[in-house]
């Protein structure tokens, strides 16, 4: 690489929109934390009912979203991480050269899935809690994290589909 590029790249990374995204992803990345410190620090071994469609009840994610592939093996867990750590940087690469939208959308996945990264470094597994049901149905656990990653990806797949450039 010569100097040229480095100082393009540069360029690329500190213009105002990518900061401004920046921000972005730190601020859905704080609120997860305050949201899992305050509930890994206020819960014990009990369910708390918020009201007929909400619990707060705090499992333990091994897996992936929605506790999918959740298995007892180190080396898978270990691997899954792995690849999870790759679509970060790959969505963090590919944010700096998308336009405005796609950044926006970019930023507010990436947000959640460093919440739930940092997780699974730190704890070896991603405090879920977030319970909703109607009467004896309910939907998987969750957390803040996830929500910001499912409105992302919804955002994106209507992008996609529905929305021409």
């Amino acid at each position: 690489m010569n100097l040229f590029n480095l100082k393009e790249k540069k360029e690329i990374l500190l213009k105002k929109e990518n900061i401004f995204f920046l921000i972005i992803i730190t601020i859905i990345f704080v609120l997860d934390r305050y949201s899992k410190f305050n509930v890994i620090k206020n819960f014990n071994e009990r369910t708390y009912f918020v009201n007929d469609y909400i619990n707060l009840d705090l499992i333990w994610n091994i897996g992936i979203g929605f506790g999918l592939l959740s298995t007892d093996s180190n080396l898978f867990y270990s691997l899954i991480t792995f690849l999870i750590s790759f679509v970060i940087i790959f969505l963090i690469y590919i944010s700096f050269s998308a336009n405005i939208v796609d950044k926006f959308i970019y930023s507010i996945i990436i947000g959640g899935a460093l919440g739930n990264f940092y997780d699974r470094l730190i704890y070896k597994g991603v405090p879920d809690f977030i319970d909703l049901h109607y009467n004896n149905f309910h939907w998987f656990t969750f957390n803040v994290a996830d929500i910001f990653i499912t409105i992302g990806i919804l955002i994106f797949i209507i992008r996609s589909f529905f929305i021409k450039n």
